[in-house]
């Protein structure tokens, strides 16, 4: 999926946005239930971005015109380096309706799990807002 990677690297979290579909399904690394919807999804990869430092892809693996894609990416939360997947499945429109991210180690998995928690009511709030609750 060149598009997502593309706007994940530029950083450009509404052209992120734009390719989720609204019935999107996150699946977390670090939180047992799958999170449902554009807003939610969205407001978490907006703090991923904040708290993931050095961020980088290494590799795709799928089709170019297939429908299950697989990004793996490097990157640090404080002083934790972690190697990770975006698993991701688009609809018949093209659009992101699934989304899964796997990291390690561990010790990574769990910073990761520290930082998004400090972030959860601002991601809460900006799901919220989004979604025009």
């Amino acid at each position: 999926m060149q598009a997502f990677r593309a706007a994940i690297e530029a950083h450009d979290l509404d052209a992120v946005e734009a390719l989720l579909a609204e019935d999107v399904v996150f699946t977390s690394p670090v939180v047992f239930k799958p999170y449902h919807g554009k807003a939610i999804t969205a407001a978490i990869l907006r703090a991923v971005a904040d708290v993931f430092e050095d961020f980088r892809y290494e590799r795709a693996i799928g089709e170019a015109d297939g429908r299950d894609h697989a990004l793996v990416f490097r990157t640090r939360v404080g002083d934790r380096e972690l190697g990770g997947c975006d698993f991701l499945h688009l609809d018949e429109h093209g659009r992101i309706d699934e989304l899964t991210v796997m990291v390690r180690p561990l010790s990574g998995a769990q910073a990761l799990q520290a930082a998004m928690a400090a972030q959860f009511e601002r991601i809460a709030q900006e799901a919220r807002a989004r979604s025009g609750d």
